[in-house]
C-alpha cells in the first residue's frame, strides 16, 4: 500500500479542509464543496471558478461579492449548475448575509441615518422592486426587530398605520423607523414617500411611539426624510 502523503496541489477540497481547516480553502474550493460534483468537462473546482467569474447582470464581476446578487437563472446558465446546486449556493449566500447583519447590529445604536443605511443597504439596494421595512428599537435606540411591510410600489394602500403600530406594540418598541429602497438608484423621496412619512409621523405622536426617521436607499447612497426636515 502506498502511504506517501499527497502533495498540497493534489489534495481535494474535502481533504484540505480536514487537514488544514476551512481557512485554507480558496473561494473556488469552498464553492466546490458546496456544489459537490462537477461534470465530465469541468470538475467542481472549475465550476466554482466559473461561478466567481460570472457577471452579476450589471456587467460587474466581483467574485464572492457578486454571489448575493446573482439570480438562479444566471447561475443555471453555467453548464453543470442545475436548479438544486443554484438554490444551494443562494441559500449559503443568504445565510452568510444574515450572519453578517446579526454581527453588525450587536450593540449599535439606530439613531443616525448613516448607521441605518449602512445596516440595510446590502439587503435592499439591488432589489428590482421597492421593499418597505419597519424597524423597531428600544429606549436606547438599539435594534429590537424588523419586518417587511410591503413589496412593490409604495402607496397609501400598501402601508397601514394600524399594522405598523400593532406590530410595534407587540415588539414593545419605543421608537420606529421606516427603510425602503428605490430600484432606480436615486433615493430622492417621491410625493407618496413624503405624504406617507408625514401621515405615519402624526400617528406615531398619538401612539407615543415616535417615528425617528424614514431612510430611502439608492445605489450606494441614501436620503433621510428627517434630515430633509419632513419629520
Amino acid at each position: 500500500m502506498n502511504t506517501t502523503p499527497k502533495n498540497w496541489e493534489d489534495l481535494l477540497p474535502y481533504e484540505k479542509f480536514e487537514i488544514f481547516g476551512a481557512q485554507s480553502l480558496t473561494d473556488s474550493e469552498l464553492l466546490a464543496i458546496i456544489i459537490r460534483t462537477g461534470t465530465k468537462d469541468a470538475n467542481s473546482i472549475e465550476l466554482g471558478k466559473k461561478i466567481l467569474n460570472l457577471s452579476n447582470g450589471r456587467g460587474q464581476t466581483n467574485g464572492l461579492l457578486s454571489l448575493q446578487h446573482l439570480t438562479l437563472e444566471e447561475l443555471m446558465k453555467i453548464k453543470g449548475i442545475g436548479k438544486v446546486k443554484a438554490i444551494r449556493i443562494k441559500c449559503v449566500t443568504e445565510f452568510s448575509r444574515r450572519i453578517a447583519m446579526e454581527t453588525f447590529k450587536k450593540g449599535i445604536r439606530f439613531d443616525k441615518p448613516a448607521t441605518i443605511a449602512d445596516y440595510y443597504k446590502e439587503q435592499v439596494r439591488h432589489l428590482e422592486v421597492e421593499q418597505v421595512i419597519l424597524v423597531m428599537t428600544d429606549g436606547k435606540n438599539q435594534f429590537l426587530k424588523d419586518c417587511v411591510l410591503s413589496i412593490g410600489t409604495v402607496n397609501m394602500s400598501l402601508i397601514s398605520p394600524r399594522e405598523i403600530f400593532m406590530t410595534a406594540l407587540k415588539a414593545h418598541a419605543v421608537h420606529i423607523l421606516l427603510v425602503h429602497n428605490h430600484p432606480s438608484g436615486d433615493p430622492t423621496p417621491s410625493r407618496d414617500d413624503i405624504e406617507i412619512t408625514k401621515r405615519i409621523h402624526e400617528a406615531s405622536q398619538l401612539m407615543n411611539i415616535p417615528l425617528v426617521d424614514h431612510i430611502i436607499i439608492g445605489d450606494n447612497t441614501y436620503m433621510s426624510l428627517k434630515e430633509l426636515r419632513y419629520i
